[in-house]
């Protein structure tokens, strides 16, 4: 049987070599998230940013099997209603759209759906909930989550343990516990509509949602993609997703 078709959305690359400012940003997304994909059995395909054709993106959309949204960039606050933060990073405004757009019509016809660190925050924005724009800044008694390149640590420092909730899938998958990394400055704040939070970090900072109402909707704000190679569990969630596709694969 052939591979289920994976969907994974992609970014703006902001400049390239030989590529004029006048002409529209080049795409790119990491390579970690393809391997995983293919390491899970499931046949990775990059998306374009292309939401000003619905149509084609639709196109797109319905040869899917399963969809995954991807680490990345800051969403623009104005897409959950809110004005930037002083603290706010780069954003990517063809990426939000077409993200948005993917996550509601996933959702919606209840296409298996995987969201990765700003993927469970586009997971949230399209089911109508709102951001912590800074974890730092807003959040005060929090811990450290921006573990970037400038601290010095890898991608792959362990930050943190997250707590899953019983009988959610993600506790299925990881069980009680589950060490993780953190890469990212902002987290959920207000829930969006129908789904359920279902891991959080020491400090109450969520970092699992799950849609109740879908066969699979799962979003982590941590980064498995980094250990699948090694590490079972993390290899299991883009497992998870994937064998939630090949059972509704399109005909």
């Amino acid at each position: 049987m052939s591979r289920p078709l994976i969907g994974i959305t992609t970014q703006s690359l902001q400049a390239i070599d030989g590529i004029p400012e006048t002409l529209p940003p080049s795409v790119v997304m990491n390579q970690q998230y393809h391997l995983a994909v293919a390491a899970a059995g499931g046949a990775p395909v990059l998306v374009p940013l292309i939401a000003a054709d619905e149509d084609a993106l639709r196109a797109i959309y319905e040869r899917l099997d399963g969809v995954l949204l991807p680490g990345g960039v800051d969403i623009e606050p104005s897409a959950y209603g809110e004005t930037p933060h002083a603290k706010l990073g780069r954003v990517d405004p063809a990426r939000d759209t077409t993200e948005l757009t993917l996550a509601r019509w996933a959702l919606a016809d209840d296409k298996p759906l995987l969201g990765v660190c700003r993927g469970i925050q586009v997971m949230n924005v399209a089911c109508h909930g709102a951001l912590h724009q800074d974890i730092a800044s807003e959040m005060p008694d929090a811990g450290k989550h921006d573990w970037f390149a400038e601290t010095g640590k890898g991608r792959d420092f362990i930050a943190h343990t997250v707590r899953t909730e019983a009988g959610s899938k993600l506790h299925e998958m990881l069980g009680d516990e589950c060490e993780v990394n953190s890469l990212h400055h902002q987290a959920i704040n207000a829930l969006g509509t129908g789904l359920r939070v279902t891991a959080v970090a020491p400090d109450g900072v969520i970092e699992g949602i799950e849609c109740d109402a879908a066969t699979f909707a799962v979003g982590v704000q941590w980064h498995p993609e980094v250990f699948a190679t090694r590490d079972a569990k993390s290899l299991g969630l883009f497992q998870a997703l994937v064998s939630a596709a090949a059972r509704a694969r399109v005909p």
